[in-house]
């Protein structure tokens, strides 16, 4: 017979981790385990290697609000995150739950048991009441990788930030990073201190933002408040800075595109410069703003260790890329920092009752569960703010879900479908998200199937959420509409 657990959580990442220590603390009954594919904890913080990588927010916001960041990075380094999110799970005696290299590959729901069974890749099974998918919203095992034209014929290496060599050797080389996102950024000037020269080739400008590495405001609570007092503090001011930031670029653009256009222009001295490479054709927030820390990639660019090209590519060549205006970009490694492929839930096949559930075809209920799927959630973060701010307010919520469950006797929970979905649940015009839209589910036009952007609203709105709303609950013999709940 396998093995069965009240609850089974898909990844031990950020959100896994977090996920655990909520189940933990609030129903400390339950019986649990993490499924990692991976033989370590971190997932992004574990699998991005590449150099310079680091927290694209604030670790105040990003850290755990009941583990607060002791580090004094508030734009911290990828190794450190890894080792604050392992310090957790040993802290909250969460890794012997673990079972790492356990890659679920299908998880069929049985109405007749109330229960999921997952089909592991090495061919055994779990059983678990509840499933809680806590794998991120990309792949792990692919990244998006365009088909460019002649590669075959360039001489040198090409390279993906997912999958990044440990003994690539860049000293001295040319270098082409191709995209303008996150990544990019990150990588110019961490290999532009070692590389002859560093290029960022774009397609199109991207908005870019400085923060600085560290917070002088959390520095200064620290010195005189406790450690947890002030983390509080920082991270209060920080999440009225970026939601207000936010509003603001949404209500007034054009604003945001004048104060970012004079944060370039203030740190590269060239407002031709700007207007060329940094100046989007899209409104800030259409695309998830850009963070540089404490301007790096602007100080790379001044110092001349790095430059940008807006252009397009006509082809590879054995030294480099010939783009379409007919210059040759000269290159010995290429870094194709063109984005992710999306994949929600880990890439896991589910079905019900043998029937496979598409779940692009379902409507998001909170954006945490799917219409007609029983006992299932998943964890997504925001899209302006830090992933962690909406990921530990949707594990309060399925910890308030069981509990309901438990107290009135029930072994399902479905989410009825409202019909009308229409909105992307991923509502940015980046490519990465384009290109996946029909993988994620729909929002609704009502709520609880409007997913909004909003922490400072959802704070207060989620701990008070009608469970009961257009939730049907069934004990094992029949089902118990939610309006008939007392």
């Amino acid at each position: 017979m396998a093995e069965h657990f009240d609850v089974l959580i898909i990844g031990a990442g950020l959100s896994g981790i977090g996920a655990a220590w909520r189940l933990q603390e609030q129903l400390p009954g339950k019986t649990y385990a993490i499924l990692e594919a991976r033989d370590a904890i971190g997932g992004t913080w574990d699998l991005f290697r590449y150099p310079g990588v680091r927290s694209d927010s604030d670790m105040f916001t990003l850290s755990y609000p009941f583990r607060p960041w002791r580090e004094p990075e508030s734009i911290a380094p990828g190794d450190k995150i890894r080792r604050y999110i392992e310090e957790t799970a040993v802290a909250g005696g969460i890794l012997p739950h673990i079972r790492f290299g356990t890659r679920v590959a299908a998880a069929d729901w049985s109405s007749a048991d109330a229960r999921w069974t997952l089909q592991l890749a090495g061919g055994s099974t779990l059983t678990c009441s509840f499933l809680y998918g806590c794998a991120g919203y990309y792949s792990y095992d692919t990244g998006y990788q365009p088909d460019f034209p002649g590669l075959s014929s360039f001489a040198g290496q090409l390279v993906h930030p997912q999958f990044w060599p440990a003994d690539l050797d860049y000293t001295g080389k040319k270098v082409v990073v191709i995209g303008s996102g996150a990544t990019a950024v990150t990588l110019v000037p961490a290999m532009a201190a070692d590389a002859a020269h560093v290029t960022m080739l774009q397609r199109s400008p991207t908005y870019l933002t400085v923060l600085p590495e560290r917070d002088v405001v959390a520095d200064a609570a620290r010195r005189v408040l406790p450690a947890k007092v002030a983390n509080r503090v920082a991270r209060a001011k920080n999440l009225l800075i970026t939601q207000g930031f936010y509003q603001l670029a949404r209500h007034r653009p054009k604003r945001v595109r004048q104060i970012l256009r004079a944060f370039a222009v203030h740190a590269l001295k060239d407002p031709a410069y700007v207007d060329e490479h940094f100046k989007p054709t899209y409104e800030p927030w259409d695309q998830r703003l850009c963070v540089i820390p404490s301007g790096d990639f602007y100080q790379a660019i001044r110092a001349g260790t790095a430059s940008v090209v807006t252009d397009h590519i006509a082809e590879f060549e054995p030294a480099g890329i010939r783009l379409e205006s007919g210059k040759l970009l000269e290159a010995d490694i290429v870094v194709s920092a063109t984005g992710l492929s999306l994949l929600p839930m880990g890439g896991i096949r589910a079905s019900v009752d043998g029937e496979p559930v598409d779940i692009g075809e379902h409507a998001a209920y909170r954006g945490l569960m799917l219409s007609g799927v029983p006992n299932l959630a998943y964890c997504i973060g925001y899209v302006n703010a830090s992933w962690t701010l909406r990921a530990d307010l949707v594990h309060r919520y399925v910890m308030r879900l069981l509990t309901h469950m438990d107290r009135n006797g029930f072994a399902v929970a479905t989410p009825e479908n409202p019909g009308g979905q229409g909105r992307p649940l991923l509502d940015l015009s980046s490519g990465y998200v384009q290109r996946a839209l029909d993988k994620f589910p729909r929002q609704g036009d009502r709520d609880p199937w409007l997913v909004r952007q909003n922490y400072l609203r959802d704070v207060v709105t989620f701990p008070r959420a009608d469970i009961t709303r257009d939730m049907v609950f069934a004990r094992l013999s029949a089902p118990v509409p939610s309006e008939d709940l007392a």
